[in-house]
């Protein structure tokens, strides 16, 4: 089974059309399971909020959940051993390394989101995307 865990900007990525968008939406075809933290459905509502767009639930159809059943500490260290990040992308990271058993089995399109550079391994790869072009109307700061 592969899994993918998608994080805000690839989705955004993927419904603003966005560079690399495209490329990103094809390659979730190719994983039997997309995960995500729920903080994406807030994150996604306030996007489509901001670009005056309007939020269906079928924007996130087949993407599971991961509630994780305790707290993240261990996984906040982890990341932020490796550097600073802002709480969304800090969780996102977490969530993610709270399904990995190691995180040599994440892989990650934004290198600013590699915990310990050089974390290229097939395993479970999180779909990121740099935010660096802004989307419709040039107003595409980060959710």
């Amino acid at each position: 089974m592969s899994v993918a865990y998608l994080d805000t900007s690839a989705l955004v990525a993927v419904l603003f059309g966005e560079p690399g968008g495209a490329a990103l939406g094809a390659r979730l075809g190719n994983f039997s399971q997309v995960v995500s933290s729920n903080l994406l459905e807030a994150e996604i509502r306030s996007v489509m909020h901001r670009e005056e767009q309007v939020y269906s639930d079928d924007l996130l159809v087949g993407i599971k959940w991961i509630l994780p059943e305790r707290p993240l500490g261990p996984e906040f260290k982890t990341v932020l051993e490796a550097g600073y990040l802002r709480g969304a992308d800090l969780w996102h990271l977490a969530t993610a390394l709270y399904l990995a058993d190691d995180p040599k089995e994440l892989s990650f399109r934004d290198p600013r989101q590699t915990p310990g550079s050089g974390c290229f391994r097939p395993g479970l790869p999180a779909l990121t995307s740099p935010r660096a072009k802004p989307s419709r109307a040039g107003r595409h700061p980060p959710p």
